[in-house]
């Protein structure tokens, strides 16, 4: 995904009150950045792991910085900011990025399905496959390499 302006990185501190956290840029300045990500994020957050965070240039937000991307220690990449996920995860599949999901001749976002009528993130179809539907979830919990959501049991989280 290209981010714009280009996104900045900084080693993670901490996580606290679900919605801030703060880091240390390269250059040694400690910033708070807002946490867009409602979860607890576990193995998301750890202390030491580099996070890219954009800059926003409303003059009027409290914190002007927000966390995009957590890099783990072994070279994962994870989107912490919920509002990003379907947007990286159709430029990925645009591009035929994830092999599972390559070969489709169709991309159609917040489709309808079933008796409920529900609403599906992405439909892949083509000729020769069945419809491929897809819900996309930040990750909220990452263990073993993997990610996980919801990191609770929760009602809306079970659908």
């Amino acid at each position: 995904m290209e981010f714009t302006p280009a996104l900045q990185p900084a080693r993670l501190i901490q996580r606290y009150k679900r919605f801030l956290a703060d880091v240390v840029t390269p250059q040694g300045d400690t910033l708070t950045l807002h946490c867009p990500n409602t979860g607890a994020m576990t193995g998301c957050a750890t202390p030491g792991d580099t996070v890219w965070y954009s800059t926003s240039d409303v003059a009027t937000r409290k914190y002007p910085h927000t966390w995009e991307l957590t890099e783990t220690r072994d070279g994962a990449f994870i989107c912490v900011n919920t509002l990003r996920a379907n947007t990286v995860v159709k430029e990925a599949l645009q591009a035929q990025r994830l092999p599972a999901l390559a070969g489709y001749e169709s991309l159609k976002s917040e489709v309808k399905y079933g008796a409920e009528r529900s609403r599906i993130d992405f439909m892949l179809q083509a000729s020769d496959k069945v419809n491929c539907y897809i819900e996309v979830k930040s990750v909220t919990l990452s263990e073993q390499d993997s990610g996980y959501f919801p990191d609770a049991v929760t009602a809306r989280g079970q659908k």
